[in-house]
């Protein structure tokens, strides 16, 4: 007796990245021919660039991939689908119970990177990430600053054991607490406080992409009735732990430009605040420095 006969006939990637497309951009997915491509180069272990390589796609494969698509179809997350997440220059596991990190935050991973290796410091950086979610922040800049002592928080306990996970081996002091109390040993010593807290107010519940409110954990997301609450708590406890001059940046929602840099100048703490833009020319997090 022969093989059985595969389930899906062969095709080609091109084939099948044409219909895939055309499947996810129906179904309002807002990067349909890049999801499709990443979706076959995970199915066949290929990067997206080498899927011009293969002539022709198994029936088995196919079948996969038909499957991947029709689960992204659904707004379920591509990096759910693919169990990774590519951010500056490291790759995060990630799935369910955890934030999937955004390009977006790759800025302020970047800020944080340069102020972390600013002239002046003394010995050391000491680094602390807030609601570090996956653990990408803390990662990108352990991996880019290997000389930073950098420290890291998360309460949720899926979100924790992602981190756990990707910041295994990289001597990032990861702890599970709530943000607001987290650090006391650290109290006055430290030289950049990084956070992406949750910010999407209660009432914008509608306006969030599915990908993320169907699947992301709501703690990583919404934040009070304006978004604000944890961002005034971060504003409080990033005084305590920073050093005189030390430096703070926070991430925040495209229409809270004008408000999270208001919470630090309310205060009185702060000085040199300031909102940055990110490359779509949107307002994306605010930074600002302790007071001396």
């Amino acid at each position: 007796m022969g093989e059985p006969p595969p389930l899906v006939s062969p095709s080609t990637p091109r084939d099948l990245v044409r219909e895939a497309t055309t499947r996810l951009a129906a179904a309002g997915v807002p990067s349909p021919e890049h999801d499709a491509g990443a979706l076959l180069a995970h199915v066949l272990g290929r990067s997206r660039g080498e899927l011009v390589l293969v002539d022709d796609v198994a029936g088995a494969d196919a079948a996969t991939y038909d499957a991947l698509v029709a689960r992204r179809a659904e707004r379920e997350p591509l990096q759910h689908l693919t169990g990774v997440a590519a951010f500056r220059h490291v790759e995060l596991a990630v799935g369910p119970g955890v934030f999937v990190p955004r390009p977006e935050t790759e800025l302020l991973a970047g800020w944080a990177i340069e102020a972390a290796t600013a002239p002046g410091l003394t010995g050391p950086p000491v680094v602390v990430d807030l609601c570090t979610g996956s653990g990408a922040i803390a990662r990108a800049i352990a991996d880019e600053v290997p000389e930073a002592r950098v420290h890291a928080v998360e309460l949720d306990e899926a979100a924790h054991g992602w981190a756990s996970r990707n910041l295994a081996g990289t001597g990032v002091d990861l702890r599970r607490g709530d943000f607001a109390a987290a650090f006391d040993d650290l109290v006055g010593s430290v030289d950049v406080v990084v956070c992406n807290p949750p910010y999407v107010p209660l009432d914008a519940w509608e306006s969030v992409a599915p990908e993320a409110r169907d699947h992301d954990p709501h703690l990583a997301l919404f934040s009070g009735r304006d978004g604000l609450d944890a961002i005034r708590v971060l504003e409080h406890r990033a005084a305590l732990l920073l050093r005189r001059g030390g430096v703070l940046g926070v991430e925040h929602a495209d229409a809270q430009g004008d408000a999270v840099p208001a919470v630090f100048v309310r205060s009185g703490r702060w000085s040199t605040v300031r909102d940055h833009h990110d490359l779509a020319g949107r307002p994306r997090f605010t930074t600002a420095r302790l007071a001396t």
